[in-house]
């Protein structure tokens, strides 16, 4: 009974906490999540270090609040598949699709590198380029939209690249988790085919079942003298789609929400799902997961040869979007200038980042230390973004 209450009480503290946080950052003129991690840095062993004080020092309180987190991850790339419209974008699409494969492979390899110069195993050196390749644009295309630059080219560029960006990092993380996980003596080619053939039947089978069935679905459960049936019936979708990309395909959960996300976005009732999962969402279960990023983040581990990492690493994760990004938009014919702005705003990395860093650490493919410093990068490109692409815009 006690770790209930002390359950309950944590939830308050990090729900208003989160809110207040995020409120005073958009007062500064700086995104909300920016203020929650920096809230979740705080409450956590950095500083007050909130699960190892009464009432909340039960493996309980701690265990029950990092699984309501991880709702919140899954919830939050439903929303992110929900919002993703790509027939807009269509007439960016060749530049669109270059831009957002170099921003993953000139990222993922120049992070890779840096990891492995101080000593990372191959596998760990491989999962921090991948936080790397992460984009959140949400950023930039508030900067964008207050310069009245959002439809232009290069925004519009920027909007569909993060997209395929998404979409990459994704599977990428979905393919390594599941190719890596699999034993530490490497992974025979028979091993590789059933990976990729399981990951193959599950996207083929989500795909078709969510193109037949969702829009029919959705209708008639809508129809049913059913208090918020529509929205039921999403979250058991989501939650059976999370569950079966790792049960089924072996790839992260976080797959199967993103297409549930995507799948019922095609429907006549997206806007009403939107309405009613963007409250859970985002009045409970996001602010949970971006305190939560905060409290599991040491900043007393960053000490030594982590400060020197931390540094190397966030020179990494700037130059390797605005090269990465901007050489695919300036091979796809975009001047020069245009061209960096669409790499400076591919540059922040937002939620895909701390979700593919949370994966990493739950998974054992980093530490507590370069948690901490894959935190510390995406507050730095959080914060260096809207100041960068400004002064790029009105150059």
């Amino acid at each position: 009974m006690e770790s209930s209450l002390g359950f309950l009480l944590v939830l308050a503290i990090i729900i208003l906490s989160a809110k207040a946080a995020g409120y005073v950052s958009l007062r500064l003129h700086q995104p909300a999540v920016l203020g929650e991690l920096l809230m979740g840095l705080l409450l956590g062993p950095t500083l007050v270090d909130l699960f190892a004080r009464e009432p909340f020092a039960h493996g309980h309180v701690q265990e029950a609040t990092l699984d309501l987190a991880e709702m919140g991850v899954i919830f939050l790339m439903f929303m992110a598949g929900l919002e993703t419209d790509i027939a807009d974008m269509r007439h960016v699409g060749g530049t669109a699709l270059l831009t957002g494969t170099l921003g993953v492979v000139v990222p993922l390899l120049l992070g890779a590198a840096v990891a492995l110069a101080f000593g990372f195993s191959l596998a760990s050196a491989i999962f921090v380029g991948l936080i790397l390749t992460a984009t959140s644009v949400s950023i930039s295309a508030q900067t964008l939209m207050e310069l009245g630059l959002l439809r232009s080219r290069e925004g519009l560029t920027l909007l569909a690249a993060a997209v395929v960006d998404d979409i990459l990092v994704i599977l990428l993380l979905s393919g390594y988790v599941a190719v890596a996980g699999e034993s530490s003596g490497g992974v025979k080619l028979s091993d590789l085919i059933v990976i990729a053939g399981r990951m193959a039947v599950y996207l083929v089978g989500a795909l078709l079942i969510g193109s037949l069935l969702f829009t029919r679905l959705a209708r008639r459960v809508s129809a049913l003298p059913i208090s918020e049936g529509l929205i039921a019936l999403v979250i058991v979708v989501t939650l059976i789609y999370a569950w079966s990309a790792e049960a089924i395909g072996g790839m992260a959960t976080i797959t199967g929400s993103f297409l549930a996300g995507l799948l019922f976005a095609g429907t006549p009732l997206r806007q009403n799902i939107e309405k009613g999962i963007h409250m859970i969402t985002y009045g409970l279960l996001v602010p949970i997961f971006f305190v939560s990023v905060g409290l599991r983040a040491n900043g007393r581990a960053l000490s030594g040869e982590y400060l020197l990492f931390t540094l190397a690493i966030v020179v990494m994760a700037v130059l390797g979007k605005m090269i990465g990004c901007g050489l695919g938009a300036r091979l796809r014919g975009c001047p020069h200038r245009e061209a960096l702005r669409v790499g400076i705003g591919m540059v922040s990395r937002g939620e895909v980042g701390l979700i593919v860093a949370s994966v990493g650490l739950s998974s054992g493919f980093i530490d507590e230390g370069t948690f901490a410093v894959m935190v510390i990068v995406i507050l730095v490109t959080t914060l260096l973004t809207p100041v960068l692409l400004r002064s790029a815009c009105r150059a």
